[in-house]
């Protein structure tokens, strides 16, 4: 339970860096990092597996580029689940942010990880 929580909290700490850095994505406060932390985590444990499954062959055909884009949807509806606390503006910005905050979440991860 409690690496639950920290991972939680290192992944709302992950889309703060990453709203601080991309200009298209807002985050509230520290609270609405928080659930979007939660929404992105539900959107990938439940909704992007499906996805990826339906999407495999154009993901086949295109190199495995597609899923660039099937990152930045899931982005987008996770911004729409968590409300007005996580707002993604638009397909471009949710682009840079998926990729801004993988790299952010995999550096934070990695910094606070216990070994």
């Amino acid at each position: 339970m409690r690496e639950l929580l920290a991972t939680w909290l290192l992944s709302a700490l992950s889309v703060y860096v990453t709203a601080w850095i991309v200009p298209g994505i807002v985050v509230t406060d520290f609270g609405g990092a928080l659930l979007a932390a939660l929404a992105i985590g539900l959107v990938n444990s439940i909704v992007r597996p499906v996805l990826r499954l339906i999407t495999l062959p154009i993901t086949i055909l295109s190199l495995g580029i597609f899923w660039f884009i099937l990152n930045a949807l899931c982005l987008q509806l996770a911004g729409w689940i968590a409300g007005s606390a996580f707002t993604v503006k638009g397909l471009g910005w949710a682009l840079v942010g998926s990729l801004v905050l993988s790299c952010v979440s995999g550096l934070i991860h990695r910094l606070f990880q216990e070994e």
